[in-house]
């Protein structure tokens, strides 16, 4: 199995074929992407935005971090990534649960990468609070401040517009990419997780272009 520093020189490898993406006219609707039936509201004001709906039980998932950290790099002025985990299982509601109590605590930076570590290195199910603290714990966070924010108004609420997002992008699996909340990319469509990010360099130019 390939380390996680080996994933990330492939994809520092990959990102000139990035930077060059827009320029190509190769990339086809309803081959190579899909425009959704009706668009779905952004989070990033202005910005173009592109969102990974992703799952942290997910192998494909935790090969494409490495891989779309560094094409996030690249992304030019205007345009910005978000993530959105999905939501289709009972399972998959407590790990976004624990994507947003991170974010809510200010810490995913620093418990994104560990909590898809827990997951695929360490083998955990990650399927009670307690099984999740410790992780959480790991990076200074105590146990009440964590039991406040996990169950929080504003995490389950967070959850409930992650749910109603990948809904409206129509999603078939992880991880998938929309940009402007108008195109959904698959890599059972472009081919590969690679060419799923030269099909949103190229669409996301689109959209830069069309302001």
């Amino acid at each position: 199995m390939l380390s996680r520093l080996s994933h990330l020189v492939i994809a520092l490898l990959f990102l000139p074929l990035f930077a060059c993406a827009a320029d190509s006219d190769q990339y086809q609707e309803g081959v190579h992407y899909v425009t959704l039936p009706q668009p779905v509201p952004t989070q990033t004001g202005d910005k173009v935005e592109v969102a990974e709906v992703f799952w942290y039980g997910c192998g494909h998932c935790y090969s494409f971090e490495p891989l779309i950290n560094a094409w996030k790099k690249s992304l030019p002025e205007g345009a910005e990534l978000v993530r959105s985990p999905a939501i289709w299982r009972n399972e998959m509601k407590i790990h976004a649960q624990m994507y947003y109590a991170a974010d809510a605590l200010g810490m995913l930076d620093k418990l994104h990468e560990p909590l898809f570590s827990a997951m695929h290195v360490d083998h955990k199910r990650l399927l009670s609070e307690d099984e999740i603290f410790p992780i959480f714990a790991a990076q200074g966070v105590d146990r009440a401040q964590f039991d406040k924010v996990f169950s929080s108004f504003k995490v389950r609420s967070d959850v409930n517009r992650a749910d109603a997002r990948q809904r409206g992008y129509k999603i078939s699996g992880t991880p998938e990419l929309v940009v402007n909340g108008k195109y959904r990319i698959s890599s059972r469509m472009t081919g590969s997780q690679a060419d799923m990010l030269k099909v949103a360099s190229y669409l996301v130019d689109r959209e830069l272009a069309a302001k």
